[in-house]
Order: structure tokens, then sequence, then C-alpha cells
């Protein structure tokens, strides 16, 4: 038999194996001011002149908020297990303080009936950016009593939903809330104060501790509660001493300055001495640390690229871009000795290098980080620019490569001994990226944002297929 006619192996996964697809809530739902739902912070820097691609807006986005079932039974013709959403804050508290609105939760309340009924599992996201704007106009995440206030809001969605929702998420990416939020100003609220960003950060780390306990209060016993990091493979240029010490203070600042305190009670020392003249980080207050170190049930990791640094040449004042989006002030306060560099290879839309050997890496390192505790691939996915055919098809080999890729470095890593339990596509379908408006598609499901009809494309199908059984066909030309 010629060596091309050789039977590939097939990648397959554990019977138990979660195959999810992601999405959140400003990005998809539309409905922005319908039944009682406020502003969050992304509604008005959306409508922001200047703040996100050609002026857009999630004001509709793709509607799901009235086309949830279609969207659910695309899941379930697809073949997938696990659905993960988030909730909008701002519809369930609409001033982020006080009762409930019960209009809102409904929508929640039926979203997950009907996943249940399609046999698809619920796992919900109860903060991913969309901060209620009053909170925003009182201090936003740099100010304390943000954390409280998000505590009370999950204690609302847990005993609304925790009779039928096991799986739970306090934040999505807070690196992402309090460095491009309030470092960087890319997204919402858009301030550019680093010290703000480094309190918004261990706002964020208390309103997950404070979380993690008003939800435990309210669940059932056999419900999980995680978080989702977007921690950085942040690879050093060289191995000189000083590029090697600038990969280790981004190391501290995009993944120990969360890591540290949720997972072993504490921040890095380095972080410390590498911020000392952004802040003396004097609102950590006594027992902070005890309140933000809870036992967690799993842990979700969000993975799209690897980073690179060095130390800055003597005449850069300020990073070079590093893949989050075009500012002049930097999301890194107290890196401005750090160069950024664009890691080789293959490219999506995103401009973001394709490479599964840092999501391997990534899960190997947290299974020492966190060991014995069940990890999630919460995110993975690309952007490319999907087109229908002549006959309304949308073939999308590259993400089915992307995919088959990133989904292989899963399975490794369960060979070398981690404890991997799922994996949530982003997105399910094509939804309003942030600051990019809806330049950017990551969906696996296209969206005709002129009709909002969905279709979805070959990379869906690709994957509902593995979703089925367990295996990953082979991507095409292979």
């Amino acid at each position: 038999m010629p060596e091309s006619a050789q039977p590939v192996t097939p990648v397959t996964f554990p019977p138990a194996f979660l195959w999810g697809a992601a999405t959140s809530a400003y990005q998809i739902e539309g409905a922005v001011r319908e039944d009682g739902r406020t502003p969050s912070i992304w509604d008005t820097f959306s409508h922001t002149p200047g703040k996100t691609a050609a002026g857009e807006t999630g004001d509709i986005a793709v509607d799901h908020y009235h086309r949830y079932r279609e969207d659910v039974a695309l899941m379930a013709e697809l073949g997938l297990s696990a659905y993960r959403f988030s909730v909008s804050w701002s519809r369930v508290q609409p001033t982020g303080r006080g009762p409930a609105v019960q209009v809102g939760l409904d929508f929640y309340r039926r979203l997950v009936d009907e996943l249940l009924t399609h046999g698809i599992q619920p796992a919900v996201t109860l903060y991913h950016w969309d901060l209620p704007q009053e909170l925003e106009d009182a201090g936003g995440w740099p100010e304390r009593d943000t954390a409280y206030r998000f505590a009370e809001y999950a204690q609302l969605v847990g005993e609304a939903l925790g009779d039928r929702v096991e799986q739970w998420i306090t934040l999505n990416e807070p690196w992402c809330s309090a460095f491009l939020g309030y470092g960087s100003g890319v997204h919402a609220p858009g301030r550019t104060d680093p010290a703000a960003s480094l309190r918004a950060a261990h706002h964020l780390n208390l309103a997950h501790g404070l979380g993690t306990s008003a939800l435990r209060s309210v669940l059932p016993a056999r419900n999980a509660v995680a978080v989702s990091l977007n921690s950085s493979v942040v690879r050093p240029f060289s191995r000189d001493p000083a590029d090697v010490a600038a990969a280790r203070k981004i190391d501290d600042l995009a993944n120990g300055v969360f890591h540290g305190p949720m997972l072993h009670g504490a921040y890095p020392e380095t972080l410390f001495a590498a911020t000392e003249l952004v802040t003396d980080w004097s609102y950590v207050q006594d027992r902070d640390l005890e309140a933000i170190h809870q036992p967690l049930d799993a842990l979700g990791l969000n993975y799209y690229t690897p980073t690179l640094v060095s130390a800055a040449d003597a005449e850069i004042s300020a990073p070079r871009a590093d893949g989050h989006g075009a500012s002049e002030h930097s999301p890194w306060p107290g890196a401005d000795d750090v160069a950024f560099h664009q890691t080789p290879g293959e490219r999506t839309e995103m401009g973001w290098t394709i490479d599964p050997t840092g999501l391997h890496e990534l899960i190997m390192r947290y299974t020492r980080e966190a060991a014995g505790l069940p990890l999630y691939i919460t995110e993975n996915g690309a952007a490319y620019d999907d087109k229908p055919d002549p006959d309304g098809r949308v073939h999308d080999p590259e993400r089915i490569a992307y995919l088959h890729g990133h989904l292989s470095a899963v399975r490794r890593a369960i060979t070398d001994g981690a404890d991997v339990r799922g994996y949530y596509l982003w997105s399910l379908m094509d939804n309003f990226e942030w600051s990019y408006g809806y330049g950017k598609r990551f969906g696996a499901v296209y969206v005709d944002y002129a009709t909002l009809a969905r279709t979805p494309k070959s990379s869906a199908r690709w994957y509902g297929e593995a979703a089925r059984t367990g295996a990953l066909p082979e991507p095409e030309g292979v």
C-alpha cells in the first residue's frame, strides 16, 4: 500500500466529553430596550462615535432574544451536547441593585428549558463584560462596591436557574474587563487609567470569590462553579535574561494577577514589584484573598493565540502591537519596557497566529497550576472572511483545519494526563464582535445581517459530526 493510502488513525475523545458552543448576551441577544433592560457599558460604548467599526452596535445583534428557539434547534440539529451563554446583568437587575426583574429572568428560564428539552446542557456565564451603566456611573470595577453588587446579582440568578443549570461560570475573561476596559480603553467603558485597571482586576477577583460563595449558598450541591480565564501563553523572544524577565512580567499581568489569588490565595510578589510605580495595592483589604480563594469545581480556559515578547529596545517607550486592538494606551500597566512581537505562521482574520501547540501548553500548565481540577476549553475558534457561494452555501475549510488542529491538541493533552472534560467552540454563530462591529465572523453558523437568516457553514457540519461520533473527521485535503 503506498504511504499516501495508509489509513489515518482517528482522533477520538472520551465518551463523556462535552461538545459545546459559546456565545455572550450583548453579542447576540439584541432587544436592548425590551422588558425592562437598561443600558450596559457596551450599549454606551458602542453608541459613542469612533468606538466601534462603522459605529455598529448590539442593538439588534442577531436577535437571539426573539429567535432563541430557532437557534437551539440548530444546536440540536448539529448534535451539540452543551451550550455556554451569558446572562445580561442589566436585563435581570437594571440598576445593578435591588430585586430581579422577573420578565428578564423569564427569558433565561425559557432558554434553559428549551435547551434541556433538546438534551443540551446549559452552562451559564454570569458576567461577560456588560456591566450595568448605572454601576459604571458609580465608579465601575475600580470601585470595591461593584464586587458586592455582583455577588447579589449572582445569588438572584442562581436562585432562578439553579434547579435546572448545573454548570456555572462567574466571570468571562476578567483580564479583558480590567485591562482593555480601564487600561487601553479599546473595550467598554473605554477608560485609560493604568492604576484603575489594576484596581478593577482586584475587584473582579473579589467579585468572583464573593459570587462563588453567593452561588453556593443557593445552588444544589451537585452544581459546579467555575471561572473562565483567557490566560496567555507568554513566550520570550529569546533566552536572553532580559527577554525572559519581560515574559515573566507579562505572565504576571496576564495570568498571575487572576490565577494567583483565585487558585493559590496570593498575588505574585513579582507582580507587586513590576507595578509599584503604578499603584500601591492599598485597596487589597484584610481577608480579601481569603474571600477570593474559594474552592472551584472546574476551570475554564479560553485560547486563541500565543504571545511573544522581548525587552524593549532603548528607543521604544511603549509596547508594540499586542493583538488587543489599536490604542495609544497600553493594557499592560508597568510594562512600558516590554515589546510585543508577531508570532510566525498563518493568521486568522484577526491577525492572530494559528498555533495549536499553545493550547496544549496552556492545558498542561493549568493541569499543574490547578492540580485535580477538571478543565474545560470554554472558548476557542477563529475569524475568517466567510461568504456564501452562488448556491447559498458557506464553505470554510480554514476554520475546519483550525478546529482539527486545536481539538487534536486537546486530545494530546488528555493523553498526557490532563483532565479536560469539554470544549466550547467560539462561536455558535456570527455576531457583534465588540469594537470590530460585524466585520469579523467567528461563527460556525453564518448570519446574513440584512435578513438575520442562519446558515450552518461547512465547519458547523464538521464539528457536529465530531460531536455525534466523538472522533474528529479529517479536514479536507488530508
